[in-house]
């Protein structure tokens, strides 16, 4: 007696794919029948034949490829919040948030591989009511925005470049998204070099493409215009331009200089950098808006932020990442500060080309 065979794996995974690709045809076919308002047996024969050279491989693959959506959810890149600390930071080898930021630039590096990078700081917000400042200079002198530190802080250099034509871009990106701009001349401050001098070290990792630095609107209260304003910016993704925002999860500076929550997390940089993540990282849409949003209204607001310029940032970044996801990095609650730092949307090896 002969043994029956039993069908391979592979052969068995032939058969259902052209057994579910059969289907789809019928069904497609059917769909074109009703869409005429025929369901004569010539007409849905004639359907099929066409659905058939329609969804044959070679035109599935045509199809996809001219797809704008499948092409722009590929391209994206990313956006990053990061907490940056003080001008100490980028000295301090030894804490913990000195490895998290190396490794958050050399996956920006690696892997991203961003054309240009927009960046927002706590430290620069516009000088006018309801306006945003773009930072037009070629050229991007360090600006030292801090006082009473050693002299040598005052001597740190950064090498950067800017670009106008992509500060005039940025510009035409909010005019569209309804916000007035103004042209700035101005230097890159700490909120920017002290993280990227850790993120993109010179020597280790360098930096070679432009920075373009964007402010914060001057009202610090105002969380739903700062995610309008990373909303507008949102588009800048598909044309490989990373946005980075850069903040702290929990900014407590006068508790700090206080001594306050010296061995310690303070209560308030644990419950809110909590509320944070949860916030960040809810689903994308209206009601993830409204959540952060109201984060601002929470009774441990204003001892996690006593003003919320620091906070914003990742108010645009949500706006920024529009339909994309949130994810906590990592953190870390330290005293009156935290450290929490963010990724939104995915990282996808990128084709490398200009921005300007």
């Amino acid at each position: 007696m002969s043994a029956s065979r039993t069908p391979s794996t592979k052969t068995t995974r032939r058969y259902s794919t052209t057994l579910l690709a059969s289907i789809t045809i019928i069904l497609f076919a059917v769909f074109i029948s009703i869409v005429q308002g025929s369901f004569e047996v010539g007409d849905l024969a004639r359907s099929i034949i066409a659905a058939n050279r329609l969804l044959s491989p070679r035109n599935w693959t045509k199809a996809f490829s001219t797809c704008p959506s499948v092409n722009t959810m590929a391209n994206k890149t990313p956006v990053y919040f990061v907490s940056h600390g003080g001008p100490s930071t980028m000295f301090d080898t030894a804490h913990p948030v000195y490895s998290q930021l190396e490794a958050l630039g050399r996956e920006i590096t690696e892997k991203v591989k961003p054309s240009a990078i927009v960046v927002f700081s706590a430290h620069w917000q516009g000088e006018r009511p309801n306006t945003i400042q773009v930072n037009v200079s070629e050229q991007e002198p360090l600006l030292y925005d801090f006082y009473g530190f050693p002299r040598h802080y005052y001597q740190e250099k950064y090498p950067n470049k800017g670009s106008a034509s992509l500060a005039k871009k940025v510009i035409s990106a909010l005019n569209q998204g309804g916000i007035q701009t103004q042209e700035a001349q101005r230097g890159l401050d700490h909120g920017v070099f002290v993280p990227f001098k850790i993120m993109f070290h010179p020597d280790r990792n360098p930096l070679t493409i432009p920075i373009v630095q964007v402010s914060l609107f001057d009202d610090d209260t105002d969380a739903e215009a700062h995610i309008k304003l990373g909303r507008a910016v949102e588009k800048l993704r598909e044309e490989n331009i990373l946005i980075v925002a850069s903040g702290m999860s929990v900014h407590n500076l006068r508790h700090l200089m206080m001594g306050r929550g010296m061995g310690k997390p303070m209560p308030y940089a644990i419950t809110f950098d909590a509320a944070l993540k949860d916030a960040a990282e809810t689903k994308p849409g209206d009601h993830r808006d409204g959540v952060m949003v109201d984060l601002l209204k929470r009774g441990d607001a204003r001892q996690a932020h006593p003003t919320f310029e620091h906070l914003l940032p990742i108010h645009i970044a949500v706006g920024a990442a529009g339909q994309d996801q949130g994810r906590q990095v990592w953190t870390m609650p330290e005293g009156s500060m935290a450290w929490a730092q963010y990724r939104f949307g995915q990282v996808h090896p990128q084709v490398e080309k200009s921005a300007m």
